[in-house]
């Protein structure tokens, strides 16, 4: 089995190929939940959904969240009603978080929740909130803290961010650590080290789990910017380069094999390095392999 760290858009990208390689029953993913946000009455887990919709087909891949040729109807009547829903939430996308909401409010648990959608569209892929327990990536800018969701998508991540912080420490859940005990390998994936790896990593159990078994980390830089997203901004609020060198110093704990890209000038020693930039399913799938290649990991290939 192999098991997967993510967050929202660089692994699921390498998931994407990776099915390609390796049949569905044989992955799990756990996922970050540190962005989860309630709005408008309903719970949307962002890097949750962007795994569910890649399993089960209905992934926008041109924007790597939403269903694809979703429709916003609702979204826009809401804003002419006044509501300040920051979030463009597609009328599909919104029915599967008003479907979570009703679970979570008639007492399942994050996990219990996720397993019922995923069944209902048919997955074989382990999908795992990295715990039932709510924490949440609070950005500080001067004076102002805000959930990472305000930080990035209400002000479009142009505001200083002074700090990064969880608002509580969160568990494992049991799934999670079974999920990494049992896998012949488990890939950190090209996502945010800040606000996708990091959040899973701090939830107690992980770290002690991850040293017990052969783990590959993959770094999102290219030099000092990252493949996409608010990596750069937000490695320099927690006191880090937005390098490899320093996604390495995070993740050198416990990885065993850290992939840099070719074109990558930043210098890790002992490094591998293959073309990471998953520009369509194919160079995802090319990947992918070399990954379980450098794993020596062949289980259930196709």
């Amino acid at each position: 089995m192999i098991t997967f760290l993510s967050g929202g858009t660089g692994t699921p990208k390498l998931v994407q190929g990776m099915r390609s390689i390796v049949p569905d029953e044989e992955i799990s993913v756990v996922v970050n939940t540190g962005e989860d946000i309630w709005m408008s009455g309903n719970h949307i887990s962002p890097d949750i959904d962007t795994v569910i919709y890649l399993f089960s087909g209905r992934l926008n891949t041109a924007t790597w969240w939403g269903i694809d040729n979703d429709s916003f109807h609702t979204h826009e009547e809401l804003a002419r009603l006044g509501v300040d829903e920051y979030i463009a939430i597609g009328d599909r996308d919104r029915a599967f978080q008003i479907a979570r909401g009703e679970l979570l409010r008639q007492g399942a648990t994050l996990t219990e929740a996720t397993r019922t959608l995923s069944s209902s569209l048919g997955i074989q892929a382990r999908i795992l909130p990295m715990s039932d327990e709510e924490t949440t990536t609070l950005i500080r800018s001067g004076d102002q803290v805000m959930h990472f969701q305000e930080f990035w998508i209400k002000n479009r991540g142009k505001l200083f961010a002074d700090a990064v912080s969880r608002s509580a420490s969160a568990h494992a859940t049991p799934q999670v650590l079974e999920a990494i005990s049992n896998a012949d390998a488990v890939i950190l994936g090209p996502s945010n080290p800040v606000t996708s790896i990091l959040p899973i990593l701090e939830c107690e159990g992980i770290v002690e789990e991850l040293r017990r078994v052969p783990v590959l980390a993959v770094s999102p830089f290219i030099g000092d910017a990252p493949i996409s997203g608010p990596a750069g901004i937000l490695m320099r609020a927690i006191g880090h380069r937005p390098d490899s060198s320093s996604t390495w110093d995070l993740y050198k704990g416990f990885a065993d094999i850290f992939v840099q890209d070719i074109r990558d000038p930043a210098d890790v020693p002992g490094s591998v390095r293959l073309d990471t930039l998953m520009t369509d399913p194919e160079k995802s799938k090319t990947l992918a392999g070399a990954i379980l290649d450098l794993t020596r990991v062949s289980i259930g290939r196709r």
